[in-house]
């Protein structure tokens, strides 16, 4: 066992918010108590300790949509393309990228990357959406062999689309297929099964999909409404709304994460709401593509449940729920607009989502919950109590605060040096992969 001791503790347990000189212990992977730094060493005197020295703890972050895969797009111009629309930048940069990912070392380093930067930011879990349409078969082991050395936890899917042809549709149905069938060490990797979007999915692979998935307890992952091509699509061939022609081949549910949910409207909220269908809000990315804003406010207030994700534009989670905080104050006009759902969405909603696919609690301290844990060296200028954290989180709080991230009770970054990976190396040779990546697209 061994305690982190003198820590002022976010728990995000409404039964005990936060422990001033507090102390965890901690024993194989999981939280085995939380209280005062005095009374834990009493109950558990032989114990080894690390003094935290004052130091802030608040649960690990949850990322609840990324893609990994996007990493070898920085910087790289993709033959000067300078789209117009939400559809000209999926064609001239995204589906041009993921065609051209052929290699496992493609695949594994630009996983590998974002997951060290994701950990400096205080990221302790992802759902990934991964796209590999040069190298298919496989492509999920690849990035679980990232995510189990890097020691987060991980929710794995690959993207399904008609777009490629027949052959890539069938080979990446059985790619998600194989993966959630594959045994695997569930206390950090679970699956889920890809989808693109309903412009790319014919009727025939959404009947097909949902026909394979039956039996296996999961649900899909997919971009759902997030431009007006998606919308406009789906109307012009199917006669239907997105959400209405998901619903109506059962590729939505309770396990399900249906990422953006912008271009809906009240029926389809309704929708989402009675089958419980999860939804992962994303603004910086939607705000870079100017797709609009999601109707988050009204699919909260009906009780919907709305996570926070990425979606492969950063994979920091303290930059996403800043953003977060502010874009319903600009879309609605109303500077008292989503300040509580941005708090409720990053530690209330991706915890309930997270718990939906692992066997211990995720996002919180408390016994018996995932030992996974951030230390933010932190020391607010002002008061700081459960109450009014978040709002530190937002004004005060940055990515170069974090100091130490556990996860799984061990320290996967300390002293702000990722203890998993040579992080060096791992970007000396990711610059080497990705440099030859780009010759081949040239």
């Amino acid at each position: 066992m061994v305690i982190f001791i003198n820590a002022n503790i976010i728990t995000q347990n409404p039964d005990n918010p936060y422990i001033e000189g507090g102390a965890i212990a901690v024993e194989d992977g999981k939280i085995a108590k939380v209280g005062y730094t005095n009374d834990i060493l009493k109950e558990f005197k032989r114990s080894e300790h690390i003094n935290m020295e004052g130091a802030l703890i608040i649960p690990g972050l949850l990322n609840t949509h990324m893609h990994l895969y996007s990493t070898f797009a920085r910087g790289f111009g993709f033959g000067g393309a300078s789209p117009k629309t939400f559809g000209e930048i999926l064609e001239k940069i995204w589906w041009k990228l993921d065609l051209a990912i052929s290699s496992e070392e493609e695949i594994y380093y630009s996983a590998v990357v974002p997951i060290i930067e994701g950990i400096k930011a205080g990221t302790t879990a992802i759902i990934d959406h991964h796209a590999s349409f040069g190298l298919i078969d496989g492509s999920l082991d690849i990035i679980e062999k990232a995510i189990l050395e890097s020691g987060i936890r991980g929710i794995l899917a690959f993207e399904t689309s008609d777009r490629r042809g027949e052959e890539a549709r069938k080979k990446s149905i059985k790619e998600n297929i194989r993966f959630i069938k594959k045994p695997k060490n569930t206390d950090f990797v679970n699956s889920l099964f890809g989808m693109h979007a309903s412009l790319t999915l014919s009727n025939k692979t959404l009947e097909e999909s949902a026909s394979l998935i039956s039996g296996t307890g999961t649900g899909f992952h997919i971009h759902v409404a997030e431009g007006p091509e998606d919308l406009k699509d789906s109307l012009n061939k199917y006669g239907k709304r997105v959400v209405e022609r998901l619903n109506d081949f059962g590729i939505l549910g309770n396990k399900s994460v249906a990422v953006h949910c912008i271009h809906i409207n009240e029926n389809e909220i309704e929708i989402l709401k009675n089958n419980g269908t999860i939804v992962v809000h994303n603004p910086e990315s939607n705000m870079n593509n100017a797709v609009g804003a999601a109707p988050i406010l009204e699919m909260d207030k009906q009780g919907v449940l709305v996570g926070l994700g990425t979606d492969g534009y950063t994979p920091s989670m303290l930059e996403s729920v800043k953003v977060a905080y502010i874009l319903p104050k600009f879309a609605y006009k109303d500077p008292q607009s989503g300040s509580m759902l941005a708090r409720k969405m990053l530690f209330n909603n991706n915890k309930k989502i997270f718990n939906k696919f692992f066997e211990k609690e995720f996002g919180i301290i408390k016994e018996g919950a995932y030992a996974d844990f951030v230390t933010l060296e932190y020391y607010p200028p002002t008061p700081i109590n459960d109450e009014n954290f978040f709002f530190h989180l937002i004004f005060g709080i940055r990515e170069n605060h974090v100091k130490d991230v556990v996860a799984n009770g061990k320290f996967i970054l300390k002293n702000r040096i990722i203890e998993v990976f040579d992080e060096k190396e791992i970007l000396a040779k990711s610059k080497e992969v990705s440099k030859r990546f780009w010759e081949k697209i040239q």
